[in-house]
């Protein structure tokens, strides 16, 4: 065959699959999509996804439903869309700590964090708040570490469950300021937090979103926030780094992932979305109520985060010693 020839087969061939694949994109979704949130219901994962389901399902013109499946650390929830048809109806809305930690916690899982997902876009950073019960007597952070260096091992602190984010912080505590906060782990954040708000428990660390309201009635005090800068819904809430706690610089990225194989063009498209919902009026508003800032990212950058994450948080969980058989 002629190399003109074989040229122009390719060149139709090529417009044929980018033809194919954008009707494939323009006519996503004709049903139902489902986003699995792998955590129990009220905390940050579960408000973003309600937040941009809503937003998606009226750009979409059909339902998008919240379903939470939480247990095991989020890996029921996680498993259960990794093993789900490749289609783009089935999203996992994830966060840092089950898809960048839970891989080096547990000895076994039964997906692959990485491989077995497409991402698809990230939603936002949030920063987590460190709350105490508000009967405890250390009102800043430095009181605290004071407090808890007077009483080695009398301070309680809940998380998630072990190897979760929320353990991890208290741990990072532990060794970075030379105290013994001793960790209690729950089935999922909300337990830990009823359970500081009754005095079970002097404190739990636990994602802005998930405790607002507590903070703004009064329930539980908080202490200060991870990350970089101060909340934009707690202004006069210090960070670690300004109360004099270094190494908790980090606000953890929410975002969505797919069942890896999901077509590139409906990932493409989702991505595209999800990106203009991200600077819609609503949703910055309802975000910025809740502590969360938007943040935008393509799937490849999204994939990189991911790696990254993935290795710096093995090294967190094997200095912290943190393992699940």
């Amino acid at each position: 065959m002629p190399k003109t020839a074989v040229l122009r087969a390719l060149a139709l061939g090529l417009a044929a699959a980018v033809g194919a694949g954008a009707a494939l994109a323009q006519a996503f979704p004709s049903k139902p999509v489902r986003i699995i949130v792998p955590q129990t219901p009220g905390g940050a994962s579960d408000a973003l996804a309600r937040v941009i389901g809503q937003k998606l399902s009226e750009r979409w013109g059909q339902p998008v439903i919240v379903e939470n499946k939480p247990g095991a650390g989020g890996n029921v929830g996680t498993d259960y869309v990794a093993k789900s048809p490749a289609d783009g109806y089935t999203l996992l809305m994830s966060y840092v700590g089950t898809q960048a930690i839970n891989g080096s916690v547990y000895k076994s899982l039964s997906y692959d964090p990485y491989k077995d997902f497409a991402p698809v876009a990230t939603l936002a950073t949030v920063p987590f708040a460190l709350v105490v019960n508000q009967n405890f007597p250390a009102k800043t952070a430095p009181e605290l570490i004071a407090y808890a260096k007077a009483h080695p091992g009398d301070v309680h602190f809940g998380s998630a469950g072990n190897g979760s984010l929320n353990h991890l912080l208290g741990e990072m505590v532990n060794m970075n300021q030379g105290v013994k906060l001793v960790h209690v782990p729950y089935k999922g954040a909300a337990g830990a937090l009823t359970d500081t708000i009754g005095g079970q428990i002097q404190m739990t660390f636990t994602s802005l979103p998930s405790v607002v309201g507590h903070i703004r009635n009064d329930k539980v005090r908080a202490i200060a926030v991870t990350g970089s800068k101060r909340s934009a819904a707690f202004p006069n809430l210090p960070t670690f780094a300004e109360a004099g706690i270094g190494g908790l610089e980090l606000s953890p990225w929410f975002g969505l992932l797919a069942p890896a194989g999901t077509p590139e063009p409906i990932v493409r498209k989702m991505n595209a979305d999800i990106g203009e919902l991200l600077h819609d009026k609503d949703v910055l508003e309802k975000f910025a109520q809740i502590g969360a800032d938007p943040y935008v990212t393509q799937p490849e950058q999204f994939a990189r985060i991911l790696q990254d994450d993935i290795h710096k948080w093995s090294l967190v969980v094997k200095a912290s010693g943190a393992r699940i058989d």
